[in-house]
């Protein structure tokens, strides 16, 4: 795997010290007869999130089918989090199922001169967590006996720590927002967008976001609207024009800035 298939991502998530918060509470009462009801408390509690990278057991480092072997590298997080660590770990059993099976080797059949040995290579990286949202990334390469080059691809995972699932683009949104979103995303990119020949009408806002230093960033995947050699395309969307179009809940804290 190339170095330079891989950047590091700077993603403005401060590290938590233990959240709580109190959303109800009713008062002790008493009356004549000297009864009382118990105070009813409720709270909220934001975990911190606690993480390390760890390696994936798997029967065998390498697999060889009739098209071709794959040397597998996979890497994961193990937080304190259970739910967290499951969802990787299904996710990387999904992409590559050959791997966690215990598949007897076989014949390779290429042609004669053709190299014979890929790569499977996925790991994930704990990225920070803004109050409830926790930010992940994972990253995959795959190289195929005999292709011309490998593929690459980031992805951003974004769990809200209350309700314990993954924010998808359209839990992000305010509904029917996501034409002004596209809108406004095309207006601030429109230099970049021109320049590839990328009209409003054929840009689709990607389901692959994280939080930026300056907005969100939408990312999409090779060739979708650049060429392989420009890499993952990322277009931001300034915090300023999402405020009303993001679900408070999902729109980061960010510091007021004082008036010019």
């Amino acid at each position: 795997m190339s170095a330079q298939h891989f950047k590091k991502t700077l993603i403005i998530l401060p590290f938590l010290s233990a959240v709580f918060l109190t959303v109800g509470c009713q008062p002790k009462t008493e009356n004549k007869k000297e009864t009382s009801t118990e105070t009813k408390v409720e709270k909220v509690s934001i975990p911190v999130i606690q993480s390390k990278v760890v390696a994936v057991k798997l029967p065998k480092n390498k697999l060889c089918l009739e098209d071709g072997c794959t040397e597998y590298n996979f890497q994961t997080v193990e937080t304190n989090q259970p739910w967290i660590n499951e969802y990787f770990i299904n996710r990387i059993k999904k992409a590559d199922p050959n791997a966690f099976d215990n598949i007897q080797d076989q014949q390779v059949k290429l042609p004669e001169g053709m190299p014979q040995d890929g790569q499977s290579i996925m790991f994930v990286r704990y990225l920070g967590q803004n109050y409830n949202l926790a930010s992940f990334q994972l990253y995959s390469y795959t190289y195929s006996a005999g292709a011309a080059h490998g593929m690459h691809h980031e992805e951003y995972v974004i769990f809200d720590l209350n309700k314990k699932k993954r924010v998808s683009v359209a839990d992000l949104l305010k509904e029917g927002s996501d034409t002004t979103v596209r809108d406004r995303l095309y207006s601030y990119n429109q230099s970049w967008l021109e320049e590839h020949n990328i009209s409003k009408d054929k840009l689709q806002l990607s389901d692959n976001f994280y939080y930026g230093n300056d907005g969100i960033v939408f990312v999409y995947p090779l060739y979708e609207l650049a060429s392989y050699a420009e890499g993952l395309t990322e277009l931001t969307l300034p915090y300023d024009q999402a405020t009303d179009v993001l679900k408070a809940e999902y729109l980061p804290s960010q510091p007021v800035l004082p008036k010019e």
